[in-house]
């Protein structure tokens, strides 16, 4: 299932002229995409910048969040590891699932960041906390799609 999107958002935001546009959907285990990065998303040339790595980690696990624990979250810790380089125009497989629920406090997510043979360019873990409700509910006026049935779960 093909997940809602934002208008703003710097990763998945369809009204954000810098950002990468990318469409998540959920999967068995959690949620995945593509993502091929731009000759301008380089830190040192030809190869990615690694917070741009990271920042798309983030996300994934908190769509995660979103469809496995049903509660968009913030992230409160990001731990990022890199194992190889990525080279702008490489297509990624961007994947991420929830590891832990700690009673809807505290959740727990991992992510991955693959090329088509398999190599792992990047991993992360997370932890997030729910986003309260009067923080949330203005936040959701910003996305297009069904949200509803994302938090219902």
């Amino acid at each position: 299932m093909k997940l809602p999107r934002t208008r703003s958002c710097f990763v998945c935001g369809v009204e954000n002229p810098l950002g990468l546009n990318l469409e998540f959907q959920s999967a068995a285990d959690g949620v995945e995409t593509t993502v091929t990065f731009r000759p301008e998303h380089a830190g040192f040339r030809a190869t990615v910048h690694g917070g741009l790595l990271a920042t798309v980690l983030d996300e994934a696990m908190v769509w995660a969040c979103g469809v496995q624990a049903g509660a968009f979250a913030y992230c409160a810790e990001l731990t990022t590891r890199f194992v190889h380089p990525v080279t702008p125009g490489e297509p990624l497989r961007l994947t991420a699932h929830l590891t832990a629920n700690k009673r809807g406090r505290l959740f727990e997510a991992a992510g991955e960041l693959r090329a088509a043979d398999g190599t792992i360019h990047a991993t992360a873990t997370g932890k997030y906390l729910p986003i309260p409700a009067a923080a949330l509910e203005p936040m959701l006026t910003d996305f297009i799609g069904d949200v509803a049935a994302v938090l219902k779960r």
